[in-house]
């Protein structure tokens, strides 16, 4: 990866989990959240840009801080805890699945110079697989650290997984082992 222009994307962990499957998936992103707070922390002192994408749960403003103080209303509130953006961070909102669809993430990451990501976040067989296959297509150099992808069922994720092995051929390295 060293020659390689990286930035560490965290897709949808700021989060209501107020919707059919959500206390499941809470669960399960509990046990990934500490992992992505490490690998931000290693990503942010080796001077890799954090994108934050996350849904927008039907506010439109565009606004950050509305989406946070939003989801920081439901029990969201812990994972958010551990994984508050900071100032420096970029934060994108997107309409659908795909950090991809409707967004301008793909002119930020032009515009910063990456052509490797690092996909990290929730749902695993949702957000992260439906980006992961817009990010294939886009030629971007992929790692998903599989001990930062959670879905609702270890069935789910293990699912994506295996569609990520075998059509995307992304690194599925342990987050530990990623280096910057």
């Amino acid at each position: 990866m060293s020659r390689d222009k990286t930035a560490l994307l965290i897709i949808d962990m700021i989060n209501t989990f107020d919707f059919h499957g959500g206390d499941e998936l809470f669960e399960n992103t509990l046990e990934i959240a500490g992992n992505i707070h490490e690998l931000k922390q290693r990503a942010k002192k080796s001077g890799i840009p954090v994108i934050y994408v996350n849904d927008n749960y039907g506010l439109w403003q565009d606004n950050m801080n509305d989406i946070i103080t939003h989801c920081e209303k439901s029990k969201g509130k812990a994972v958010i805890e551990k994984l508050h953006p900071d100032q420096d961070d970029y934060f994108i909102i997107k309409p659908k699945h795909s950090c991809f669809f409707g967004t301008q993430l793909d002119i930020l990451l032009h515009q910063l110079g990456v052509n490797h990501l690092i996909l990290t976040g929730i749902a695993g067989d949702i957000c992260v697989l439906y980006t992961a296959n817009d990010a294939y297509m886009r030629e971007y150099g992929l790692s998903i650290p599989r001990d930062c992808m959670a879905s609702e069922t270890e069935e789910d994720n293990e699912s994506a997984i295996r569609i990520i092995k075998k059509t995307i051929g992304a690194n599925l390295m342990p987050s530990e082992r990623i280096a910057f």
